[in-house]
């Protein structure tokens, strides 16, 4: 099972590296049997420890150059960071990324040997067109994209349900995760205002093998109440 957290724009490095040691004695307390992924901003980056990976938000498919505000490998092998998450619906649809910047840096970053988070998911009026249309929407978001790269991590995220407080129903999600476990045989999160209150039945979903959270990670007692909620389900 697998645990990731996207700051997104929020937290400084100071308050990164309290919550990154309060959330290390919590692993090493209580022995929770997950992989744990910590996407902090750019500011806070630093290298992971035996307990929690660091991973970058974004970066520029290359290792230096004339890319101004973007950061590259270069800047990413100073921290030891391998992890990126890629294709995230507000790079999408606020920053512009095309599904062919897309796919060149996962090309980029998997030439690499990278830990790639995959984002993929559909604005609302596609959910509600019905499955068939959700399908060939999120299967586009795959173009140019290796599913059988063996460091891969397909998470989805319905649009309408970031940051919403609105979370997919127990049926969408596994209808959803269903239809990707036909073609991606890696694991596959679900993101969407996941929180302490529904993470257990998410978690419980079959082809469930994890959650990338967003708001409710920034606490770190939040975040642990949420692994907390799970963990007894795989004993």
């Amino acid at each position: 099972m697998i645990f990731a957290a996207n700051f997104k724009m929020h937290h400084t490095r100071e308050s990164t590296i309290n919550y990154l040691n309060r959330l290390e004695d919590i692993m090493k307390e209580a022995e929770y049997p997950f992989k744990v992924i910590l996407f902090p901003p750019s500011t806070a980056l630093q290298s992971s420890s035996d307990w929690v990976s660091i991973g970058v938000q974004n970066a520029y498919p290359s290792s230096e150059g004339a890319f101004t505000g973007e950061i590259g490998l270069t800047q990413l092998e100073e921290f030891g960071v391998d992890t990126i998450l890629i294709g995230h619906s507000e790079r999408r649809q606020i920053l512009g990324e095309s599904q062919e910047l897309i796919s060149k840096k996962f090309s980029f970053f998997s030439q690499k040997g990278f830990e790639i988070v995959y984002c993929i998911g559909e604005p609302l009026e596609i959910r509600q067109a019905g499955e068939e249309a959700v399908a060939e929407y999120l299967w586009e978001q795959f173009d140019g994209i290796d599913l059988d790269y063996e460091r891969l991590i397909v998470a989805y995220e319905p649009i309408w349900a970031i940051g919403t407080g609105r979370s997919a129903t127990p049926e969408d999600i596994a209808s959803t995760h269903n239809q990707l476990r036909k073609r991606i045989s890696r694991p596959l999160l679900y993101g969407g205002s996941v929180n302490p209150l529904n993470v257990k039945d998410i978690c419980s979903i079959s082809n469930v093998d994890g959650v990338l959270v967003g708001s409710a990670s920034l606490e770190v007692e939040k975040f642990h109440s949420m692994m907390s909620a799970v963990a007894p389900a795989l004993v």
